[in-house]
């Protein structure tokens, strides 16, 4: 099963997706695979070049690459993951190994949005979280563990952030089966849908 967490940057998504690893526990039965490994390989262009990409469009990502890797792990093979660096704005060249699990959780803020990876969910989510709020957390965020300046995020917020979100992000909303609203504090939420998790298992063994 593929469980799709999507929702706007710092709406609270991995949390939410963080929260469902842990409930359900162990790795042989649940895998958390997060979007942004999946950020194409900008090792051709020079640091200057990649601190234009618009990493907020849906072209920024690798999509085929993570629908190939969601294919081959529901189908019991293990995946080398890309491990993307937001200091280098590229990939690194080591790779994390990821096992297959009965439950796959696959966040981002465009899962959602690409019709294969929408196809691969078995149940779709969206996070929806109030925009000040979700600046807030991005902005904390990034410049804590992300290393970035508060000029930078801010830029880039306005630039790119914000209007991505607007255009491609919040549409995606219309394609989830379940919406979170608050982020992943909400408790009662996600225990709704845990228990439809629990059901979707049980229902295919």
């Amino acid at each position: 099963m593929i469980i799709g967490v999507a929702g706007g940057s710092g709406s609270g998504k991995t949390t939410v997706a963080r929260r469902l690893v842990e409930i359900f526990a162990e790795p042989p039965v649940v895998a958390l695979i997060a979007q942004d490994a999946y950020y194409r390989d900008q090792a051709h262009l020079s640091f200057e070049e990649r601190q234009q990409i618009n990493y907020d469009h849906p072209l920024a990502f690798d999509n085929d690459l993570l629908a190939q890797h969601l294919r081959r792990l529901r189908a019991g093979e293990s995946v080398e993951q890309p491990i993307y660096s937001y200091l280098k704005h590229t990939r690194l060249a080591e790779t994390h190994t990821i096992g297959p699990a009965k439950i796959i959780v696959l966040e981002g803020i465009l899962v959602l949005e690409d019709a294969v990876l929408r196809d691969l969910c078995d149940i779709k989510v969206y996070v929806d979280t109030d925009s000040d709020e979700r600046f807030i957390r991005r902005l904390t965020r990034d410049m804590m563990e992300r290393g970035r300046s508060l000029d930078s995020v801010i830029d880039q917020y306005l630039k790119s952030v914000r209007p991505m979100h607007l255009q491609f992000v919040e549409a995606t909303k219309r394609y989830a089966d379940v919406i979170i609203p608050g982020g992943g504090n909400n408790e009662v939420a996600i225990g709704l849908l845990v228990a439809r998790i629990k059901e979707r298992v049980v229902s295919s063994l």
